[in-house]
């Protein structure tokens, strides 16, 4: 009888076990692939996200600090290249530095290179300045980047007797220039305004810069408030990675 009990006892508990096991296990298995079955949208959503939130990120980022800017033209080879991203430094000058003579700049031409803002459709507008502001897509229309020739009270005159660039009554030596380019063809004198930049390209025969804008109302010159920031490093394509460097000698 006392053998027997035990037996008998766990032979009741047994089907209990045994059923709690497969409904336990059924059960599990409900749950993960609750989980699984949920999960998928769940991850998804997350990494949509976080997607968004990197973007944002990217975007608050190149409008207050660093802002790749795409090259779309010829007008500064071969210091810059067609195609080439470059790093523009938005803090170089937002604590009382000013723009420098042979700084490489990326500057709003709105009221000195161009009348006014194009319009467009306003979504279309918002889109592309999106993809420019992350360097996937050519800059704005009144986007240019030049370099610095002249800084405010400055007596800039092309040419002097030895064809160059003279600022001030000193000849600028400008090892950046595109090889074969007189530095340039148009001459001029200008005395740049202050508050107010006189730029252009080191391309000079294939830039339009503040020597076409001589004759309109501002005379070519870029005013500082304008400037969105300093051209620091080529980021884009590898190959190419380099300091933009800058300065006359």
């Amino acid at each position: 009888m006392d053998t027997e009990a035990p037996h008998t006892q766990r032979g009741h508990s047994s089907p209990v076990e045994g059923d709690g096991r497969p409904r336990s296990a059924f059960s599990r298995r409900g749950r993960s692939g609750g989980r699984t079955a949920g999960g998928r949208p769940l991850t998804w959503r997350r990494v949509g996200v976080l997607g968004v939130i990197c973007t944002v990120f990217l975007l608050l980022f190149s409008n207050f600090v660093v802002q790749p800017f795409l090259i779309p033209s010829r007008s500064m080879e071969p210091t810059l290249q067609v195609g080439d991203r470059v790093l523009v430094n938005k803090l170089a000058y937002r604590f009382g530095e000013q723009p420098g003579r042979g700084d490489v700049v990326v500057f709003d031409g709105t009221g000195s290179f161009v009348r006014e803002r194009p319009e467009g459709n306003p979504i279309g507008t918002v889109l592309h300045g999106a993809a420019s502001a992350l360097g996937l897509a050519e800059p704005s229309d009144t986007d240019f980047v030049k370099r610095v020739v002249g800084v405010g009270g400055d007596d800039v005159v092309c040419c002097d007797a030895g064809g160059r660039v003279a600022v001030n009554g000193v000849p600028l030596a400008e090892p950046y220039l595109h090889p074969g380019d007189a530095p340039s063809v148009v001459p001029f004198r200008i005395v740049v305004p202050l508050g107010t930049l006189w730029v252009m390209g080191d391309h000079r025969s294939q830039s339009r810069d503040s020597r076409d804008h001589l004759g309109e109302p501002g005379g070519g010159m870029v005013p500082v408030e304008k400037v969105i920031g300093r051209a620091d490093w080529i980021g884009w394509p590898l190959s190419r990675w380099d300091s933009v460097g800058g300065g006359h000698g």
